[in-house]
């Protein structure tokens, strides 16, 4: 068991699922370093969150290496407990391979994929240090199944997979102190896919919208319950947290249908989409 205290550096922290996780720990004694783009956004959570922890916000630019070297030198410095980080911040982008351009693709590589890498790297020498440790990585459950539309998301969210693995395996074999748990989010009612980019190959605008739409109806999961889920994920030290019982389903499905798991979970998905 991983105990909540210290406390905790969390990316993307302005909204979403990084938001309710500042707030949900801050319920529970650990003191936060709060690193987004959206300084406002920051500030506000920090004045919700009020006088009774030690809130020190950062703005940052996760998918600039530098700003997250900047950001784990100042968190450390205002929090020298600091024993857990999130690396939850990410983005999304709308389009098939074909309609997306390789700058768009490193775009999201170097926030979803390298922010996560490099968040890991700047901050691991100092929970390596402490008695108790863990590390969070945000994949996706496009990180376990794969659909059509989502080439770079999903890639990127493998790859965020396949990191934390391994780096968990290395702790393990060193006997670290330092735990690591990679997420898997079903639908979870956040912005991010009203915030996407679109490739530079889509034209239709009314796909956008009904894409928005889709997922919006079929997000069922609050960011407060999802928060809440990866804080238990982290007391048991789960290795793999997913969260929503859509989450679920897609896991299962591809454990027994690994390279057809498709056709049927279109099916499902649009009834989902429907309500139904």
């Amino acid at each position: 068991m991983t105990a909540i205290r210290g406390a905790a550096a969390i990316t993307g922290a302005a909204s979403g699922i990084g938001r309710a996780l500042a707030i949900e720990l801050a319920q529970r004694g650990c003191d936060l370093a709060l690193a987004d783009r959206d300084e406002a956004g920051l500030k506000a959570l920090a004045a919700e969150i009020g006088e009774g922890r030690k809130v020190s916000v950062h703005r940052v630019d996760v998918g600039k290496a530098e700003d997250i070297t900047q950001f784990a030198s100042e968190a450390i410095a205002a929090h020298p407990a600091l024993n857990i980080l999130v690396n939850n911040a990410g983005v999304a982008l709308m389009g098939s391979f074909e309609e997306i351009d390789q700058a768009q693709m490193d775009w999201l590589f170097d926030i979803n994929f390298w922010g996560v890498v490099h968040g890991t790297r700047a901050f691991l020498p100092h929970l390596k240090t402490r008695n108790e440790a863990h590390i969070v990585n945000l994949s996706s459950i496009f990180g376990i199944i794969a659909p059509p539309g989502q080439s770079a998301y999903a890639a990127a969210k493998f790859a965020v997979r396949g990191f934390s693995e391994s780096v968990r395996h290395e702790l393990g074999v060193a006997g670290s102190p330092v735990k690591l748990s990679v997420v898997h989010p079903g639908g979870v009612a956040t912005a991010i896919a009203r915030n996407s980019r679109t490739g530079v190959g889509v034209t239709d605008n009314a796909r956008r919208a009904q894409s928005i739409e889709r997922f919006e109806n079929a997000a069922k999961t609050t960011p407060k319950d999802a928060a809440l889920r990866i804080i238990k994920g982290i007391e048991r030290n789960e290795q793999r947290i997913l969260i929503g019982s859509d989450a679920r389903f897609m896991d299962l499905l591809q454990r027994f249908r690994p390279a057809t798991y498709w056709a049927p979970l279109q099916r499902r998905l649009e009834k989902m989409a429907k309500g139904t």
